[in-house]
């Protein structure tokens, strides 16, 4: 008897040991469940802090203007990196204003074109819708997202260029399809926009800028103009080298596109679908601009596209070698800020003789309307002018021909 109690009192302590062992072990496991609870509470917790944070910054500072919100002189006023992005913010403005006149084209018109001119004075809704280098799709979807926006739209005042049908020139990576013909601000955008760390980077130097003019209420490109602020003319015959450089790079290999030509028929026949009074110009780039497309061998190609132009709609033609472009290359010009881009001065030239606003106020030789009638006699005047501007400045027909050599030997 002795024996089997000790044997009982045995077998007692090794299942009290076993049922100790067994809740040890699970009570160690609760704790680490917990406490892996609490990490990942905590984890969650602060980063969507810090979410919530980012947001409200890019909100507030609003780097791209795409929220509207107030500027804060000395925290937000400066939107350094708003020109940048002038795919995202127009399209988003375009959602707000829903203006009935448009202006359109590219970096030339954007800088150049102010809706501001006397001439839209009696129209409260006026819009610079010009974006950076585009082909001419992206303008085309761009006119589409104002007429959904605005089905009243009445005027469009397109400023074209021969790069813009360049084959080789594709949608620029900030374009995107799923924010046009949209009444509001796509999610897609929102989240970028709100939550993304190149946005709060761009929050970041957008304070700094304020802060360096606390006293400037900056209203720069509310109604879309944004001329070029920065141009120090010190640097303008800098500028002029590089932006002939930028032409060559991109367009030595110039190739028509059919597609975008397409494009440009599409948009005359939309016009005419609803009632929009379409007025095309040429933009009155620099003769150094018009000699780069000749010495690529391109010039037929551009005379060509002219004439095309002419069959579909009048257009007013700035180009060429007038008395406006064939300005000197010099530190200080009033006509240009590089080769490419004009100055506002200029640009209200160009909105004078399209209106037939001030019209003495307008060089005599600086614009002609083109039509099938005129367009031949008009590329015979270019072509003789052009001879003239040649053996005025040599040294100008020289800074041509070097630096499209020296690219092509870099190519």
């Amino acid at each position: 008897m002795a024996t089997s109690h000790s044997s009982d009192s045995f077998d007692y302590k090794e299942e009290d040991y076993q049922v100790k062992a067994k809740y040890t072990k699970y009570k160690y496991k609760i704790q680490k469940y917990n406490n892996f609870y609490f990490y990942n509470l905590f984890l969650l917790l602060v980063t969507s802090a810090l979410i919530i944070a980012t947001g409200f910054v890019n909100w507030l500072i609003d780097p791209q203007d795409v929220f509207n919100t107030p500027n804060y002189l000395g925290i937000n006023n400066i939107k350094s990196h708003k020109d940048d992005n002038d795919r995202l913010f127009k399209a988003i403005d375009i959602t707000r204003i829903r203006p009935k006149i448009i202006i359109v084209g590219s970096s030339r018109t954007k800088q150049g074109i102010n809706p501001e001119h006397p001439v839209f004075a009696q129209d409260s809704a006026v819009y610079n819708l010009a974006i950076n280098g585009p082909n001419f799709y992206e303008l085309r979807r761009y006119i589409e997202h104002a007429i959904y926006n605005q089905p009243n739209l009445k005027e469009i005042i397109l400023g074209i260029d021969f790069f813009m049908f360049n084959v080789h020139i594709d949608n620029q990576p900030t374009f995107s399809e799923s924010r046009l013909e949209k009444k509001h601000l796509t999610l897609d955008d929102g989240i970028k926009v709100l939550f993304s760390l190149d946005t709060l980077n761009n929050s970041r130097s957008t304070i700094i800028a304020s802060k360096k003019e606390p006293i400037l209420d900056d209203s720069y490109g509310e109604n879309g103009f944004m001329p070029n602020r920065n141009a120090d003319k010190e640097e303008n015959i800098w500028r002029f080298n590089q932006s002939i450089k930028l032409y060559f790079t991109l367009h030595s290999d110039y190739k028509f596109s059919e597609s975008y030509w397409s494009e440009f028929e599409e948009l005359v026949n939309l016009c005419q679908q609803n009632n929009i009074n379409l007025k095309v110009f040429i933009s009155p780039a620099h003769a150094t601009q018009w000699e780069s497309i000749y010495i690529t061998n391109r010039w037929e190609v551009f005379e060509e596209w002219k004439r095309k132009m002419v069959k579909l709609t009048p257009v007013w033609d700035f180009s060429g070698y007038n008395s406006v472009t064939t300005e000197k290359i010099n530190k200080r010009m009033n006509n240009y800020v590089d080769n490419s881009h004009y100055t506002p001065e200029i640009g209200n030239l160009v909105i004078n003789r399209i209106f037939y606003y001030q019209t003495s106020k307008v060089p005599n030789d600086f614009g002609a309307l083109l039509t099938t009638d005129n367009i031949e006699e008009h590329l015979d005047n270019i072509k003789n002018e052009r001879q003239q501007w040649k053996k005025n400045n040599p040294e100008e027909v020289d800074l041509v021909k070097n630096i499209f050599t020296k690219t092509q030997n870099v190519n």
